[in-house]
């Protein structure tokens, strides 16, 4: 959903106070209690959170959804060949893609080990089998200064060495016999801000004309659904999503895809081959299945009903607390192009309401039932999207109970 949609579905919305709790509920609501299922957060002592911010790894991801759970359970009892396995969910996955290849991997991350290893040994057993400690020369991969960032490790790991850049000129004098790969990290504007100081279209303009693999990262790049092929339309070789964070696959699933040859590379460096560098990046037969009926299911889904959803949730939340004296609310959508969905941006006069966010985010988090919000200064980040909708007028009175407790009487 591009911006100005957006800022049109707002003027949609209903007037304050008459949103219904009914509008704000999903199709993905809170599991049945089952009989005789042992409750494993309790027996373990582990806190049971509800999440009002993002999709982060440490929090595990998002939730997965129903008929991801169902092809989970109805392939657990029984055996397959992965490699049949792969190459089929591959095959469909790329139909629904509509480029050449694609496979499974252990998230994102894994996918860059797997793509880089893919560039460097294409399917030369013996390089595969001597992964990352090859003869000869270091291989080199070419990444844009303003890009590095944590997950550049995963190159390293393959032992290639990255190589910065500024802008294209130096992009163009950097590539040698040497450079096996060019890394494009999609999110640089997000995490960093600023613009790319090489755009999409120049970068891989200049890894074609040297023939070198240009490869994009756009792990929390949906929504919108139309960024799963944006960038392979593009003329990016591979490409690389999150299946745990939009997708709402599998934590510890995501998708590499591109061009047929690097992909089958990709496969012989992983498991279930026994010596590959990719060996200890393993991806189950459920998670497999798990990720082929999530992707199906997002493909499938009503993006821009789904949309509405969230932002009435956020008129939903937004009402309970502007109740509050001083308590202003207001929908913001980041401008991408990662972790492009709707919030809710929460903000109070401190000399009414005495408290700060991030004594708020305390709170929330010490108290019952655990909920992670964002917050600093004078203002509260409340994430909508991940929230299931038992939990949104949780949430919404949870947050009122603490700015109610420090509001001081006029």
């Amino acid at each position: 959903m591009k911006r100005r949609d957006v800022l049109k579905s707002l003027s949609l919305l209903p007037l304050v106070g008459t949103v219904e709790a009914k509008s704000i509920m999903n199709p993905f609501s809170a599991p049945a209690e089952a009989d005789g299922v042992p409750n494993l957060f309790e027996e373990l002592g582990v806190t049971p959170y509800i999440n009002a911010s993002a999709t982060m790894t440490f929090l595990s991801g998002s939730l997965m959804l129903p008929e991801v759970m169902a092809a989970i359970n109805s392939t657990a009892s029984d055996f397959a060949n992965m490699y049949e396995l792969q190459d089929k969910v591959g095959a469909k996955i790329a139909e629904m893609l509509k480029c050449e290849a694609a496979m499974v991997t252990s998230g994102a991350a894994g996918a860059l080990v797997l793509g880089t290893a893919a560039c460097i040994t294409g399917m030369d057993r013996k390089k595969i089998k001597m992964l990352p400690q090859l003869e000869g020369p270091q291989r080199e991969v070419i990444m844009q200064k303003k890009h590095r960032y944590a997950f550049d490790q995963t190159v390293i790991m393959t032992g290639a060495k990255i190589v910065e850049v500024e802008n294209a000129e130096e992009m163009e004098r950097a590539i040698n016999e040497n450079t096996v790969m060019a890394l494009f990290f999609n999110g640089a504007i997000s995490w960093y801000g600023g613009e790319d100081a090489i755009k999409h279209e120049e970068f891989i303009a200049i890894c074609k004309r040297h023939n070198i693999p240009s490869f994009v990262d756009a792990a929390a790049d949906v929504p919108p659904v139309e960024n799963l092929f944006k960038y392979q339309k593009m003329g990016f070789d591979l490409v690389t999503f999150s299946g745990g964070k939009m997708i709402r696959g599998p934590q510890s699933a995501g998708l590499l895809f591109g061009r047929k040859d690097l992909i089958e590379a990709a496969k012989q460096n992983n498991s279930p081959h026994e010596s590959p560098i990719g060996r200890p990046m393993k991806v189950n037969k459920e998670e497999i299945f798990g990720m082929y009926a999530a992707l199906k299911s997002y493909l499938a889904r009503d993006h821009k009903k789904e949309w509405q959803l969230w932002l009435d949730r956020i008129t939903y939340i937004q009402n309970q607390l502007e109740t509050i004296p001083t308590v202003k609310g207001e929908t913001t959508v980041p401008e991408g192009p990662a972790n492009v969905m709707p919030g809710l941006q929460l903000t109070w006069d401190e000399k009414r309401v005495k408290i700060t966010g991030d004594e708020v985010s305390k709170q929330l988090e010490a108290g019952k039932p655990a909920i992670i919000i964002r917050g600093q200064g004078n203002s509260l980040s409340v994430g909508v999207t991940l929230l299931r909708d038992d939990q949104v007028a949780i949430v919404a009175q949870r947050v009122k109970e603490v700015l109610e407790s420090a509001l001081q009487k006029a």
